[in-house]
């Protein structure tokens, strides 16, 4: 197993990307969330590789997005034309898309590459704050349709040889995602609720140095207080099972705050 920290190189953060375009819209109820990826790569090491676990992408196989120039996906609807003209022109990497699927061959992860997989909005709404130039390239991995959090906590812990090299690996989702819940009590409103779930991940993320405790932990995350009020559907959350799983030390809770009304936390590894 991968283990030495010497030769970590690698970052690691989960972080969640807002409500569709609405961060590059200018909507007031992200503003903290988007001062939060503006400074953000102020606080990392720049990297020469960025992959992405973006919570809009789940297949029956763990896909690898492995196109030179990935086109766009609008993912959301309903949106000024705008919107629809967001362009973050980034290039792939198919040389490193063949070398993580070796290492998910290594670890009996059953993985397939798309040449034409586009990039989706949890890929370049919040790459477009962080690094507007687009000019580090930039690959997808699916999540696995299952939702199961072992399989999550694998992937990524077959990804740690990664950390070797100087890439950042994105867990992109939303630490609350519960869609009936946004906004309806009004802006910034208290939660008991969402703050007993944030807690706890805090609490296993940040201070929970045994990596058999924070694999079991998660593994029964339902277990965790209000976990299906703050999660009706897990997809937002699995990315950052695997972050957890490609994580080797605690992380540190680099965002804390509201965004569309709900409290949301971000964890970094580096």
């Amino acid at each position: 197993m991968y283990n030495d920290t010497s030769k970590h190189n690698g970052q690691i953060i989960y972080f969640s990307h807002g409500g569709g375009p609405l961060p590059l819209l200018g909507d007031a109820s992200h503003d903290k969330m988007i001062q939060f990826m503006e400074e953000l790569p102020y606080r990392i090491k720049k990297p020469d590789l960025i992959i992405v676990f973006s919570a809009h992408w789940e297949e029956d196989i763990v896909t690898i997005q492995s196109g030179q120039e990935p086109k766009m996906i609008y993912d959301y609807y309903g949106f000024p034309d705008a919107a629809y003209n967001i362009q973050y022109p980034c290039k792939g990497n198919h040389n490193q898309a063949l070398k993580i699927a070796e290492l998910f061959k290594k670890s009996g992860i059953d993985c397939r590459l798309d040449d034409h997989r586009p990039y989706d909005h949890g890929s370049y709404i919040p790459l477009s704050m962080m690094y507007p130039n687009a000019e580090i390239p930039v690959l997808q991995i699916s999540l696995h349709h299952n939702l199961d959090p072992l399989t999550h906590l694998s992937i990524g812990k077959a990804l740690r040889p990664l950390l070797e090299e100087n890439v950042l690996i994105i867990g992109s989702g939303f630490s609350f995602h519960n869609m009936k819940q946004f906004f309806l009590e009004g802006k910034d409103i208290e939660d008991p609720k969402n703050n007993e779930f944030q807690d706890k991940l805090i609490e296993i993320c940040c201070h929970e140095k045994d990596e058999y405790g924070k694999w079991e932990n998660f593994i029964k995350w339902e277990n965790f207080p209000n976990a299906r009020y703050c999660h009706p559907r897990e997809e937002h959350l699995l990315p950052l099972l695997v972050c957890v799983g490609l994580s080797i030390d605690v992380g540190t809770n680099v965002f804390d705050d509201y965004i569309l009304g709900k409290r949301a936390t971000a964890f970094l590894w580096k």
